[in-house]
């Protein structure tokens, strides 16, 4: 194999000087008999200032340099790593983009690639945004006085020591103002305050689901072989040829229409194992306003619940 030295060229180059301040020391007027002084483009105030390259991310990986990239409007910060591979590999990690190259790509090559996947780039770098956000929100909830999603209803969770789990309020049609004690002490971290509160919502998930799927099938002149709950990342229902249903726990955090189309949707398959138009006819005739339901569960996958 051919050794690296003899075909990298040096990517890391002396950085850019740093451009001169906007008018610096520039007097706020002109007296009418002088003409202003002549001025660069960067002095232009129709022009935007360059933003502030971001800064590199803390720990990054073994034999990786941090660089920037002015794009159209906004400037990029991608890790660089040189590594035995054919292309130029871009990767969105939680830490921001990293670029895995082969020894012969040039730093030019690079910014190539970069620009031509910018659009991809920036659209995965606010998923990541939104993603990481909504895990900093979920990891404020598992603690006293944290608020989740029950049925749609905010109710808060509390710590009782080793009492035994009880609901404040009506679980069966819940209130604004509800709290879920848990038979845990007020040191417990928020690991165990969340594995408490998840198993109370899925034996609560048992028990709604059973009733919703039991009028659904009556209305429907249908019979299953069995139910049971799942906890799948993509997905919030199933059904086989076997006649057995699958429902996602985390659909009780949603408010119960949103339930019942899920439910009616899965029946609806016993009858229709597609989703051609009489599938959809079907579950229009067992949950008429499912329309609203499906839209709000194609906008919320599974893996990013509880949310407030």
């Amino acid at each position: 194999m051919r050794s690296a030295d003899t075909r990298q060229l040096d990517l890391f180059g002396p950085a850019d000087a740093p451009a001169a301040g906007l008018g610096a020391g520039r007097p706020a007027r002109h007296p009418a008999h002088e003409p202003p002084p002549l001025r660069s483009p960067a002095d232009d105030p129709r022009r935007p200032a360059a933003a502030t390259p971001p800064p590199p991310p803390p720990g990054l990986p073994p034999g990786a340099r941090w660089l920037t990239l002015d794009l159209d409007g906004w400037t990029l910060g991608y890790a660089l790593r040189r590594a035995r591979r054919k292309t130029i590999g871009l990767h969105i990690r939680d830490t921001g983009l990293a670029i895995q190259a082969p020894a012969w790509a040039t730093r030019a090559q690079i910014e190539d690639a970069i620009r031509h996947k910018a659009a991809w780039i920036r659209d995965k770098l606010d998923e990541r945004d939104r993603r990481l956000e909504q895990l900093a929100l979920q990891a404020g909830q598992w603690r006293p006085g944290g608020r989740i999603p029950y049925l749609g209803i905010a109710i808060e969770l509390r710590l009782d020591g080793a009492r035994p789990a009880r609901y404040e309020g009506n679980p069966d049609a819940p209130a604004e103002g509800d709290r879920l004690f848990l038979p845990l002490p007020d040191a417990a971290d928020a690991g165990r305050v969340q594995e408490r509160a998840q198993a109370w919502l899925q034996a609560r998930a048992r028990i709604d689901f059973e009733a919703r799927l039991r009028r659904c099938l009556d209305r429907a002149g249908q019979s299953i072989a069995g139910w049971g709950l799942s906890s799948a990342q993509g997905r919030w229902g199933s059904c086989t040829s076997q006649r057995r249903i699958r429902l996602n726990w985390r659909l009780i955090h949603f408010a119960p229409a949103l339930i019942d189309y899920v439910v009616a949707h899965e029946i609806a398959h016993l009858k229709e194992m597609n989703h051609g138009p009489a599938f959809w006819r079907e579950v229009e005739r067992l949950c008429p306003d499912f329309r609203t339901a499906r839209d709000t569960l194609r906008r919320q996958p599974p893996d990013t619940l509880p949310l407030i």
